[in-house]
């Protein structure tokens, strides 16, 4: 296996990278985090219609690129170096995996080429008020009725949920538990008995949202995969997500050491530049080997992903609980190196911070990603 990028895509990182700091910079980032929606229309639709990033992993057939999942971690990286305010995540990361994932293709060529162009904005509502992670969070029911579904619940934690057009939702037959009886349903947000409300969140780069479900009727055909058989789907959709906001964290992590690397030149005390001191460059060489750990275990994740190689259901928990580790390490020490300057709000040092602090939490924090990968290799 060779972990090196192509040619193609080393440039493919660069035109992102060159487009980021153009429209993601830290006053475009503060702006949009004042917002309702949390992103720039103007700039998703640049996304998806001239660069095409949402349609990078998406089968030709479905009305995208035919890339593989090494090319969307190349972009995830930058994304987080950034804090690309989008939608980006949610609809590609989440819902056009878990489309992707099932085994309706009518629903595949239905709803992934909007997906594809950036015009649908789709989301995963899966996780509940319960905050677990586990298939036996899934409380919300699912209730055949005269050849429909009738859904009820309440789902929290859902990124871009008061946005989206398009809800994937997770519900469970009643009466059954764990993986057993869960079902995946593609349902248009603007369907009767579906509500929004926009939470309070620490991380305001990254909007989030509660999901009502008040005898919302579905049919039968909006279903991903057949009824209650949809968690070894829904499973493998999460260890992608990991994957991808593992490279994700690697690019916060790594801006985060640039700052503190940078500052610690620049900033002198006792006549002398703070990063000549020894406490300083311990702290940068700690972080400068948990960055590239990190990026390490995020490639190998990113190719298991692109191969749909059987170590991905190991490597994804492994990459997303070291790569949370080492970013809201990073973020701390960035903090920590910029003194009493970093605690303020001008500085960005507390935006990675937060988004560190919920990177971290979002599909599982590490404790829970090291319990599930040492139940999934028999420990």
């Amino acid at each position: 296996m060779n972990f090196a990028f192509t040619e193609e895509q080393e440039e493919l990182r660069k035109s992102a990278r060159s487009f980021l700091e153009n429209y993601s910079s830290s006053e475009r980032v503060r702006e949009m985090m004042e917002t309702e929606s949390g992103y720039d229309k103007e700039v998703w639709t640049r996304i998806g219609q001239e660069l095409g990033w949402p349609s990078l992993h998406i089968p030709e057939e479905y009305g995208g690129s035919g890339f593989s999942y090494v090319e969307l971690i190349a972009v995830m990286e930058e994304m987080g170096t950034t804090l690309l305010c989008s939608p980006f995540f949610s609809s590609v990361c989440l819902a056009a995996n878990a489309l992707l994932q099932g085994s309706n293709d009518k629903l595949k060529k239905e709803h992934l080429p909007g997906i594809a162009s950036g015009d649908t904005i789709a989301t995963l509502a899966f996780t509940e008020p319960n905050g677990r992670w586990g298939a036996d969070g899934i409380t919300s029911t699912a209730v055949s009725d005269g050849g429909d579904f009738l859904l009820n619940g309440v789902k929290s934690f859902v990124i871009d949920g008061h946005t989206a057009q398009l809800l994937i939702v997770a519900a469970r037959t009643e009466g059954t538990t764990g993986t057993d009886g869960v079902s995946l349903f593609a349902v248009p947000a603007d369907t009767a008995g579906v509500s929004s409300r926009a939470l309070n969140t620490m991380d305001l780069t990254r909007k989030q949202a509660e999901i009502t479900l008040e005898n919302v009727r579905v049919p039968s055909n909006a279903l991903l995969t057949d009824a209650g058989a949809a968690w070894p789907a829904l499973s493998k959709t999460l260890d992608l997500a990991a994957v991808a906001l593992a490279a994700e964290q690697v690019g916060g992590a790594q801006r985060c050491l640039d700052t503190s690397v940078e500052y610690a030149k620049v900033r002198v005390q006792f006549g002398r530049p703070i990063g000549s001191f020894q406490a300083i460059k311990h702290k940068c060489a700690d972080m400068l080997l948990e960055v590239e750990s990190a990026r390490s275990a995020a490639y190998y994740a990113g190719w298991a992903a692109a191969e749909d190689n059987e170590e991905l259901s190991t490597v994804a928990p492994l990459a997303k609980a070291y790569c949370s580790d080492a970013y809201f390490h990073c973020a701390a020490e960035n903090i920590q190196i910029h003194g009493g300057i970093g605690f303020t709000w001008e500085h960005d040092a507390h935006l990675y911070f937060k988004r560190a602090k919920s990177a971290e939490i979002f599909l599982g924090d590490a404790t829970y990603h090291r319990e599930l990968l040492a139940q999934r290799i028999g420990l």
